[in-house]
């Protein structure tokens, strides 16, 4: 991700495109469980909420705490794409953890 911004469009994209089709899922599709949709719908609001107040992460260290401004620059970066890398890893396994149970929540077909 390129910035704060940027992240955190893409995890409201995502989580709106899931609650989505749960509600889809829940008025359109027969015999789904309508149950275990409510309950994941609430799994993916606050997912986007959690997720979102993870992204607000800061540097704690300033440019005085480093010989040159370039040094302050390359530690900010790392450390911000690091923290960025974990909150996606963990928002993806969660996320892919929301689908199966949607996957669930749909009527098995019959062949």
């Amino acid at each position: 991700m390129a910035n704060k911004r940027q992240l955190k469009k893409e995890i409201r994209y995502i989580c709106g495109d899931a609650a989505a089709e749960c509600a889809l899922a829940k008025y359109l599709v027969e015999n789904v469980n309508k149950n275990l949709l409510d309950e994941v719908l609430r799994e993916v609001a606050a997912l986007q909420e959690e997720t979102l107040s993870r992204v607000n992460v800061n540097y704690d260290k300033v440019p005085k705490n480093f010989e040159s401004l370039k040094a302050y620059n390359i530690a900010k970066n790392s450390f911000m794409n690091k923290a960025f890398s974990s909150i996606v890893d963990e928002f993806n396994k969660r996320m892919k953890e929301i689908v199966e149970k949607i996957n669930s929540a749909l009527p098995q077909k019959k062949d």
